[in-house]
């Protein structure tokens, strides 16, 4: 059997799957490749959503040179080479680098003025959000398009057609394990698909767990059984119910869920449902969540296991995530204010704190505004005391 990700690798844009939303018919993104006015474009997105296979689509499409390189290994001698080679030529060339975001600054500027002067088309792709890396420059002359992992549903139908076209038997059990077990990576369902079949045929649930036995991404034996087995676990914690926080925990980690996901659910809980009633939570939550990077299954369900129970334990309070929403509403509702002139940069009328014993009245605001109500739970009760006691201070 030949690589089945490089032989079902997608030729027509109608062929990728799960990006609806920009490839389809209306699809902005497909719109630009289809009239030609694709310009520099950096995609990023998780592993096996068709990004490179995107790349070489478009080279095709626009009857484009194609050069693949990935930034880790990039030598800046041989970007100067192509874009020599085609200086003088009509066709110009399209340059897909991979890893984009970890383009050092010195590369940027070499690719900078063969952007400006259009003297091939950049395409990059990263698994990161390469916004923040690159820089002004770079962001001013590109745009930036994010591709979703595979949903399910698609996944599932991608499947059907390579078993099919393959005569390939699954049974029901292991077809579902391929399709959510693959966490919206159609590459990495395919080479699990593979490597099951070169052991034996048809394809069992047993030879799947053997070759993978923990799901790569978010998910477990059934989609919605995913998202109820996490909502439980974190109503159960905001709830304080240890014993049901930490039966669902082993729901979610027998069912092949990967520790790196539930420690960022557990990081969010940390920060949206206990907030500054227990600073110290999000602090272990964020410990934890490096920790399993590092150590996985199985020890990592100790650590997991002890973060659950402490964050059950915890007194609760949302009043930081009610207090930025509240914020974020506002500013959306076009509660947009000037600063006040003394709080500028350089402002010399500015009062500064600490000329005055460490609080001064001053506005901060043009209008006077509240977002932030404090539940006074836990280490709440002592900031809301402390600042009672900061704005008490005489000038």
């Amino acid at each position: 059997m030949s690589n089945l990700a490089l032989k079902y690798r997608p030729i027509h844009l109608d062929e990728i799957i799960g990006q609806d939303e920009l490839l389809g018919r209306e699809g902005v993104l497909r719109k630009l490749i289809e009239s030609e006015k694709l310009g520099h474009t950096f995609l990023f997105g998780p592993p096996g959503c068709g990004k490179t296979s995107l790349a070489r689509l478009i080279a095709t499409r626009l009857d484009r040179p194609f050069y693949e390189m990935n930034a880790t290994s990039l030598k800046i001698e041989d970007l100067r080479k192509i874009f020599k080679t085609y200086g003088n030529a009509l066709q110009k060339p399209l340059i897909f680098i991979d890893e984009v975001h970890r383009l050092s600054k010195n590369q940027q500027e070499v690719l900078l003025p063969f952007m400006e002067n259009n003297s091939a088309l950049i395409i990059g792709a990263s698994t990161e959000n390469p916004y923040y890396s690159l820089t002004a420059a770079m962001r001013s002359r590109s745009h930036l398009f994010e591709l979703n992992a595979i949903d399910p549903k698609a996944l599932s139908n991608y499947l059907k057609k390579v078993s099919s076209a393959e005569q390939i038997e699954i049974d029901k059990d292991a077809f579902s394990y391929l399709v959510f077990s693959s966490g919206g990576d159609a590459r990495a369902m395919l080479n699990l698909l593979e490597s099951a079949c070169a052991v034996k045929t048809p394809v069992t649930i047993e030879t799947l767990k053997q070759i993978r036995p923990h799901a790569m991404q978010a998910g477990s034996s059934e989609s919605e059984s995913h998202y109820e087995l996490t909502s439980a676990m974190i109503k159960s914690i905001r709830g304080s119910d240890i014993d049901a926080a930490l039966y669902y925990l082993a729901r979610l980690i027998e069912g092949g869920e990967p520790a790196e996901f539930i420690a960022r659910r557990l990081a969010i809980l940390a920060s949206e449902d206990i907030g500054n009633a227990n600073p110290p939570a999000l602090n272990l939550a964020s410990s934890t969540l490096n920790i399993v990077k590092h150590i996985g299954y199985p020890e990592a369900r100790i650590t997991l296991s002890q973060l659950v129970i402490y964050l059950a334990s915890s007194p609760k309070s949302n009043s930081a995530y009610m207090a930025i929403n509240s914020a974020l509403h506002a500013i959306k509702e076009g509660e947009n204010y000037p600063i006040p002139p003394h709080i500028k940069t350089h402002a010399k009328d500015y009062a500064y704190p600490h000329d005055f014993g460490g609080w001064v009245e001053q506005s901060y605001l043009s209008r006077p505004l509240k977002f932030y109500r404090t539940q006074q739970i836990g280490f709440e009760k002592t900031l809301f005391e402390w600042h009672k006691k900061i704005k008490s201070i005489k000038k």
